[in-house]
């Protein structure tokens, strides 16, 4: 595959996760005032872990392939998202296939460090000057491998793919009930 055209299959697939990210959220936030709003939220919730697997998997594949096969060196900050992408993406994988809802405990943390990485990592891309001392001068995190659509980088398609997969392990569960055992913790065991 020629690097220009996985540049834009893969910044494609995150203008599609971020138009998916943006209904979800507005799902969230019609869901506080409108019952009917939670109640889609719920239904697509046995769907959540499998998506956030198959995001978690793509983007570990892109990650990949630009470092591996495109040459593009990974600064320190891109090594920090990989950890928590690649670890994401075994971890949600196992509990896609074992239809564990009890992962987002685990994946709900490195997804929020996750986002917290690529936003800096982001930000750091729009403004150098804001560099506390993370980056090396060999492999600079500021350097933009490319950009596609005016604003779509690495850092920010893994800002996008962090987020997907932290709303997409948060969805809500229709009744407490049909939790198994693993799925819930002391505190759901007390309140039931």
């Amino acid at each position: 595959m020629n690097p220009l055209h996985a540049q834009l299959f893969f910044a494609t697939l995150a203008v599609a996760t971020l138009v998916a990210v943006l209904a979800l959220l507005g799902l969230r936030i019609a869901a506080l005032r409108a019952p009917p709003a939670r109640e889609i939220l719920v239904a697509l919730s046995p769907a959540g872990i499998p998506l956030a697997a198959l995001i978690a998997a793509t983007s570990m594949a892109g990650s990949l392939y630009f470092s591996e096969s495109a040459n593009y060196l990974p600064c320190t900050l891109c090594w920090y998202q990989r950890i928590a992408m690649y670890s994401l993406a075994v971890i949600l994988t196992i509990a896609a296939l074992r239809r564990d809802r009890g992962v987002r405990f685990y994946a709900l943390p490195l997804a929020g460090i996750g986002i917290v990485i690529s936003s800096y990592h982001y930000l750091l891309e729009r403004f150098p000057q804001i560099d506390t001392g993370v980056c090396n001068t060999t492999i600079p995190c500021e350097y933009v491998w490319f950009e596609k659509f005016g604003f779509v980088t690495l850092p920010f398609m893994a800002l996008i793919g962090f987020i997907a997969i932290f709303l997409l392990t948060s969805l809500p569960v229709e009744d407490p009930d049909d939790l198994t055992p693993d799925d819930l913790t002391p505190d759901d065991l007390t309140s039931i």
